[in-house]
């Protein structure tokens, strides 16, 4: 018995990616939309088929998400944000919000999302996590989004032809 194993590798051509981007902490989560925007482009997607949408907080990320997918013609979608742990609770409750937000906009609408956001003890962190070049987390999320985009492309409902 041969095996078969789907990839998430190869070229990639005629892909739109949503951007969900929390303004709350923008001094991060503006170098995390630079870095997701520079893994896509680096892949050969640009311009008009990158559509980003800006929200108020990480809260709003899932939200936004789930309505890319299902308004905005995207191929996948890149939740990014940044929560920076405080002295309250809060911290726990809004990044076990948006992580189950996010898996349960991407299971509902069948839309590859990633999850990019930043979850840190401190400013210095989360700068350091969304530096520059690939070990962006905003640049990994946007590759994995690729990723899942090709082997979604490979899983293909049956009848529907041969995987592009």
């Amino acid at each position: 018995m041969s095996e078969q194993t789907l990839t998430g590798s190869g070229g990639i051509g005629g892909v739109r990616v949503g951007l969900a981007v929390s303004q709350y902490n923008d001094f991060v989560t503006n170098r995390l939309r630079d870095g997701a925007i520079a893994a896509l482009q680096a892949a050969g997607v640009g311009g008009a088929a990158i559509v980003v949408a800006p929200v108020p907080g990480a809260f709003e990320v899932p939200q936004a998400a789930r309505r890319l997918a299902s308004v905005g013609d995207v191929d996948a979608v890149v939740g990014l944000g940044c929560l920076i742990r405080g002295e309250t609770p809060h911290f726990e409750f809004i990044a076990a919000a948006v992580a189950h937000g996010l898996t349960q906009a991407a299971l509902d609408s069948g839309t590859p999302m990633t999850f990019g956001v930043l979850t840190t003890n401190s400013a210095e962190e989360a700068l350091a996590r969304a530096g520059g070049g690939r070990s962006n987390k905003g640049w990994e999320a946007a590759d994995a989004a690729l990723a899942m985009v090709r082997l979604f492309r490979r899983l293909r409902a049956p009848g529907a032809g041969p995987p592009a």
